[in-house]
Formats: structure tokens, sequence, C-alpha cells
């Protein structure tokens, strides 16, 4: 699949969005509260919305007759189901980690075409790397001082060896249930969901399980690419693909990502868990 200038254009935007949102996390940081797409209240800043106007300005410029969807605008949700192409944009990934000023949050714009992601970019300004991924390309890492390298996920095939990419902020007692019955005895506590994601992607990770049913959109297509490009699987807790093309922009469902040794195992050993917690398949 070529999507040379779609790649180049979300590169150059996502490295853009960077240096605005570097330039306010170097002042102090004013976080508010708003209504996120799951009637939850969420922090926002100044940052956020900047860096959501230069990615849906170049976005819409370069490509006018694609959909596009941003955690800070308003979702015109009959216009972008009505668009075979469709841009997820989160222009913060990972909030609390910068009004923290912990360094963990990146840029992220995937692009869906069909419901399916096909393009990510995911943009960690403070760490200055960044992950992009086209479907059936590869996924690749630039860093600074180095040269891009092609990535590859790990082979580690059992559960007891595996890195589990897990949240700096959020933990409850259901995924620490998870963490005992799987086995998994080695985490790395980070924030957010594509900079998790990217640590599978380099081998630095080998599973990431997200229990929670509040991601949405922005936060999984772009990091999913990344991880499938890698040679990595990501799916709904229940082992079935999450699609892009639904009214509902929350992943009701939740998200396990890992190496493909280790997923099917994952899934399956879930299973009963998802059972006990009262989870239906939505």
């Amino acid at each position: 699949m070529s999507l040379k200038t779609e790649l180049e254009t979300a590169v150059s935007l996502a490295r853009k969005a960077g240096v605005a949102v570097l330039l306010h996390y170097a002042e102090e940081v004013v976080a508010e509260e708003k209504l996120g797409a799951d009637n939850f209240s969420e922090p926002v800043t100044a940052a956020d919305r900047e860096a959501s106007r230069i990615i849906v300005a170049g976005l819409t410029e370069a490509f006018p007759d694609d959909g596009i969807l941003s955690e800070e605008e308003a979702d015109r949700a009959e216009e972008r189901l009505s668009r075979p192409r469709v841009w997820m944009v989160d222009p913060i990934d990972g909030t609390l980690g910068f009004i923290r000023k912990d360094g963990d949050f990146g840029v992220q714009i995937g692009l869906a075409e069909g419901g399916e992601p096909v393009l990510g970019v995911v943009y960690l300004p403070f760490h200055d790397e960044l992950f992009l991924a086209v479907r059936g390309g590869g996924a690749f890492l630039e860093s600074k001082g180095a040269e891009r390298r092609k990535l590859e996920v790990s082979d580690i095939s059992e559960l007891s060896q595996a890195r589990l990419a897990s949240s700096r902020s959020h933990r409850s007692e259901r995924l620490n249930r998870v963490v005992g019955e799987l086995g998994l005895e080695n985490e790395v506590r980070r924030g957010s969901v594509g900079l998790k994601i990217g640590l599978i992607a380099k081998q630095d990770c080998d599973i990431y399980i997200h229990l929670s049913s509040r991601t949405k959109f922005w936060d999984s297509c772009a990091p999913q690419v990344i991880v499938e490009e890698s040679g990595g699987t990501m799916t709904d807790l229940f082992g079935k693909p999450i699609r892009y093309d639904l009214h509902d922009v929350q992943n009701h469902n939740g998200i396990v990502a890992s190496n493909k040794s280790l997923h099917e195992e994952a899934v399956d050993r879930l299973r009963p868990l998802l059972m006990e917690f009262g989870r239906i398949r939505k």
C-alpha cells in the first residue's frame, strides 16, 4: 500500500505539533476539565488545543476529501462515516503526563481506510522519538542522533518471561488480578498508550493489556498500525478486530497488544477473568 504523501504529511504535522507542545511544556501548564466522549471528566490544556488546530488544519488542506476525528474537535459523525478514509488524531496522548511533566506524552496521527487502520505516526516530543508505519510497509523508529531503524517485536513465547507495559497513573484491582493470573512478573510502568505500544514495537516490552473501556479511536489507531507492522498483534480483550468506522468512538472492549507468540494464549487466559468481571463484548 503506497501512502507516501500521507505518511510524509503526518510526520511533518506531528513534528510541527510537537514543537508547539514543547513550548507549552517549558512554561507553567494550566489544566482545565472537559467532558470527554465517554461523558467522564478529563484534563485538557492550551497545548492540546493548539496541537489539534495545527494537525487538523494541515490534514484538511492536504486531503480535503478525507474525514478527520480529533479528540479536541467536535465529532461530525455522519460526515465522518460517509468518508472512506478518516484521520484519527490525538494531539497529546497522555495529557496527564504532560501536566505532571514526566515526559510521557505523544502526538498521534492515524489513518483508517474502510474502518481498518492503515497508517500510524506517534511522536514523543520530550524523548524526540518518532514511530511511523504504513500497512504492508513495516514500522520504523526515528530517534535523535540515530539513523531510522526498522522495528520488530520480540519472539518471547512464555507469559512468565514477558514484560508488561502498564500505566504509570491508572491501576485497578482487576488489572492486579490479571497480572497475577497470567503470571506476568516483569512490568514497565509508563504513560501514553502510544508510548507503551511503542515499547512493544522496539522490544522493550512484550505485551500491553488495557482493561478499561475508556480509550477512543484516536488512542489506538496509530499505535495499532505500528505494532502490527512490527510483527505484533492488537485486538480487543476478546481477540476480535478493532473497527474504526463506528458511530461510537469508544473502545468499549479494551485492548490487548503483544508480539504474535503471546497473543493467543493471553486472550485465552483472559476469557474466564472477563466472565468473572462481568465483561461482555459490545
